[in-house]
């Protein structure tokens, strides 16, 4: 599975981005999807996840009530609505795919990852 994560950017605090991932492959479905970051000086860390047919998702602490993840199996596509963005939320977002079972925090549980997508939200 080849991931290419979009749609990052400069945003000031308080606005919002959506995020896009793009899988290859013709089982996406089979795939729990995640998304990870890395902000400057930082170690990665999970933001959220979903299940393959989109039943069931997880989300980081910092981040529930603004961000959203959501997928379409049919576009092969995995998606981060991100609302209320704040300054700490700068850093930089990857996508990964998980083939075995729903392991949704630990990054070690995902087979694939997919170039990342820069994020800055200016205070």
């Amino acid at each position: 599975v080849q991931l290419q994560a979009s749609g990052g950017g400069l945003v000031q605090a308080g606005g919002s981005l959506r995020l896009s991932c793009a899988a290859s492959g013709r089982t996406f479905s089979a795939y729990n999807m995640g998304w990870f970051r890395q902000g400057p000086g930082k170690e990665r860390e999970f933001v959220a996840a979903i299940r393959g047919r989109g039943d069931s998702t997880s989300y980081a602490d910092s981040v529930k009530g603004r961000f959203t993840i959501s997928r379409i199996n049919a576009k092969n596509t995995v998606y981060l609505q991100m609302n209320s963005l704040k300054p700490e939320d700068t850093a930089v977002y990857s996508c990964a795919a998980q083939g075995n079972s729903w392991n949704p925090t630990n990054s070690w549980a995902y087979d694939f990852w997919g170039r990342g997508t820069q994020v800055t939200v200016s205070s």
